[in-house]
């Protein structure tokens, strides 16, 4: 919500997802990023029909009361996305990735496109940070100020996708599960020895077919 990849079967989206928390993350900061791989298909949650909306970013009141001193920045749309900009131009301009794409318009990164960037050979750094992971302040600028998740959303949102994806021909895809109020992804079985191809023709099909099921917030999650 280590930051090596397990083995080169591991789902690319939660791979990357995983990178970009745990890259940046501080002995005092806890990131509730998490890639995991759930409770087999048979177990976990059977809410399948759920599908959540993009939730809105409503800003929070993270000022200092009396302005007498530095507090937590506000986390509303608008700085969560400029912030997200910061780091795509960094990663343009100094990170080696002229190509790297806008976010969208909710200030999430575009997944979809940074992956089809970092899985050329020699493009990996594309989640990390930039070559020599030059971004990586801007990366923890943009994690800042990221809004709260809606957990529940989440939660909904991973579960209508890992249905999705089952129903599409990926039968061993997992349910995400809420562990401690936070959603954990669900995907492969056996992520330390995945038994899901995210390459063969089944899983790219079914994967493109049930990407719209999964909001912003957790996109390179699951």
């Amino acid at each position: 919500m280590t930051f090596l990849r397990t083995s080169p079967r591991t789902n690319p989206r939660a791979a990357a997802r995983l990178r970009l928390a745990t890259l940046v993350a501080l002995p005092v900061l806890a990131f509730s990023v998490a890639c995991g791989g759930g409770d087999d298909s048979a177990g976990g949650t059977k809410k399948d029909d759920v599908i959540a909306d993009v939730p809105d970013a409503s800003p929070s009141a993270g000022a200092a009361k009396d302005g007498s001193g530095p507090s937590a920045p506000p986390a509303g749309k608008s700085a969560f996305y400029d912030a997200q900009m910061k780091y795509v131009q960094c990663m343009r301009v100094k990170g080696g990735y002229k190509d790297f794409p806008d976010p969208k318009l909710s200030g999430y990164l575009d997944w979809t496109k940074v992956e089809e960037i970092a899985s050329k050979p020699g493009q990996s750094e594309a989640y990390k940070g930039g070559k020599n992971r030059v971004c990586v302040p801007e990366m923890q600028a943009v994690m800042d100020v990221e809004p709260e998740r809606d957990e529940q959303k989440a939660y909904e949102s991973m579960l209508a996708h890992a249905k999705c994806m089952r129903d599409n021909g990926v039968s061993r895809f997992t349910n995400p599960t809420m562990s401690g109020g936070n959603a954990q992804p669900g995907g492969d079985p056996n992520p330390a020895s995945p038994v899901i191809d995210p390459d063969s023709p089944t899983y790219k099909k079914a994967r493109e077919a049930c990407r719209p099921k999964l909001i912003d917030s957790v996109e390179g999650m699951q």
